[in-house]
């Protein structure tokens, strides 16, 4: 057959006019999948949400603790730690560890039988540090099985909920399970036995010297974790004791307890609050490290009246908010010791010296070479350190306002205080002496209410040794600044009475007995300006 030509042009046209008469069919649109970080973001919700739903549902074991019944469970957090809930007392806070989970202690109740045993028969404690490792111990291997069977279900069965599929939702338990397993061994390798010697207490402020218990030196200890561990539980059998009344605290007689107050601004609570201190936790002496007032008038010194009833001898050294009016007030005061000019006084076997502050800048002005009077102030101190050491009564503790000041008594005195600056700090100076700034115990005064949230009210309780004179521990005390209530005490320890370090050489050679050491004042070589 012969084959026919049809010319291109045809086609086109024939092609053009089918296509328009032809109906457009409509095209399916496939279904968007979801991209693949939104499956992981999805996945990893449920995993954690199912995990956590798991934890708080069955993730807690009764544990008998010692003479007391816990209960213990794994929380999600993200500082890790050690809470124990003492209620209605308050909580006590340890940095055990480092991980996502958080381990919560609740005492529910104490054994009638074993704890009044334990109270009437203190021959037992010997023995007690064994048994509450053991029973931690026990109790936590099992809140490690009770809480992976936990978090398995928990997302296990929220992933079959949400996906309908045995796949999906056995993977979102093994990863749960995955998660677990990486938080305990992060859990285990960062884990700080040595916490239990500076806890952090929030709660009721009467209670925290009893729950905290004494500072004691404990470097040269053996088993610290186990024996801290018992002693803490031993303090809290004896405050939920129902057969006896709160105990008083017994401080431990190997330590000088001193008060660190500092920029109380006229605050008249912070003398209930000093007194109450004084009595809780057996104090010895307070420091009061300047700006006691906010004007430095004559007409506010009816503000200092409480200071000679608060029950412990009170040193004070001037703050740029107090005049030399406030100080001669002071100064006829029974059982106030003011230094200033670095004179020194022996109290209850410690020897403090102290310079006032060169300026008097009640209205926060601007003064020029600020820096540098004071410095010159902190040189005097030291000279006068310097003078007491050469008479063979060497200074414990010296005190000025100004770090800044205090700073130029590097290497001449084991410790120095001050303030000025409204918050705490501690710090080791190049030659060694330590420099501690306390916070505003007055809340920071009238001030308070210019910031968004008040300034909380913080001091400072001291553990000195009796006999080397030397920092053994320190409690930073934290209260609620004006409309708050809230109450922490936090116990720290220095590195060098931390377990297993051996101290380490202190600035100034020993102090004499106290006998030995006299109570006047020594003049330094030159006087600072009122």
């Amino acid at each position: 057959m012969a084959r026919v030509r049809v010319p291109a042009a045809a086609l086109n046209a024939v092609n053009r006019f089918r296509t328009a008469r032809r109906p457009e069919s409509p095209v399916p649109e496939l279904a968007a999948r979801p991209r693949p970080w939104a499956r992981a973001l999805g996945l990893t919700t449920v995993v954690l949400l199912g995990a956590w739903l798991g934890l708080l549902v069955v993730g807690n074991v009764r544990v008998p603790v010692g003479p007391m019944n816990t209960t213990m469970t794994l929380r999600p957090a993200f500082d890790g730690g050690t809470k124990i809930n003492i209620s209605p007392l308050g909580a006590l806070h340890l940095d055990s560890h480092i991980a996502p989970v958080r381990l919560d202690v609740n005492v529910d109740q104490l054994d009638p039988d074993r704890s009044q045993a334990l109270v009437d028969h203190p021959e037992r404690l010997s023995g007690l540090q064994d048994e509450v490792a053991a029973d931690i111990e026990h109790g936590t291997l099992d809140l490690a099985v009770r809480s992976c069977v936990a978090v398995v279900a928990g997302a296990t069965a929220l992933g079959l909920a949400v996906y309908r599929r045995p796949r999906r939702a056995l993977t979102a338990g093994g990863l749960a399970l995955a998660l677990l397993a990486a938080s305990g061994a992060t859990a285990y390798a960062t884990w700080n036995p040595k916490s239990v010697l500076e806890p952090r207490f929030s709660g009721l402020l009467s209670s925290a010297p009893s729950v905290v218990g004494n500072a004691r030196n404990i470097v040269t200890e053996f088993d610290v974790y186990q024996q801290e561990l018992a002693r803490l539980v031993t303090n809290v059998t004896k405050l939920y004791d129902v057969t006896s009344t709160l105990p008083a605290y017994q401080p431990d007689p190997t330590t000088v307890r001193v008060l660190h107050v500092s920029d109380i601004h006229l605050n008249p609570a912070s003398w209930k609050i000093i007194a109450s201190l004084v009595e809780q936790y057996k104090v010895n002496v307070i420091v009061d490290s300047g700006d006691t007032m906010d004007h430095g008038t004559a007409a506010e010194n009816g503000f200092l009246d409480p200071i000679p009833d608060l029950g412990a001898p009170y040193v004070w050294v001037r703050g740029n908010h107090d005049s030399t009016t406030t100080q001669a007030y002071l100064e006829k005061m029974k059982n106030v010791h003011v230094l200033d000019d670095g004179r020194a006084v022996t109290l209850a076997g410690l020897r403090f010296a102290g310079i006032g502050d060169p300026q008097f800048t009640p209205d926060r002005s601007a003064v020029p070479d600020a820096e540098g009077t004071q410095e010159a102030a902190g040189d005097r101190l030291a000279d006068a350190l310097r003078a007491q050491r050469a008479a063979g009564t060497p200074v414990d503790v010296a005190v000025a306002h100004e770090p800044s000041a205090a700073r130029r008594t590097d290497g001449e005195v084991p410790m120095v205080l001050a303030g000025h600056l409204h918050h705490t700090e501690m710090e080791i100076l190049e030659k060694g002496t330590r420099l501690r700034v306390e916070g505003s115990t007055g809340g920071s005064g009238l001030r308070a209410v210019e910031g968004r949230y008040p300034d909380p009210i913080e001091a400072s309780i001291l553990y000195l040794d009796r006999d080397s004179r030397r920092l053994q521990a320190w409690d930073e005390i934290k209260l609620g600044g004006l409309g708050l209530t809230t109450a922490e005490v936090s116990r720290h320890l220095p590195k060098e009475n931390q377990p297993g370090a051996s101290p380490t050489p202190t600035p100034s050679s020993p102090s004499p007995t106290p006998s030995q050491a006299p109570s006047s004042p020594t003049p330094s070589a030159s006087r600072p300006r009122p």
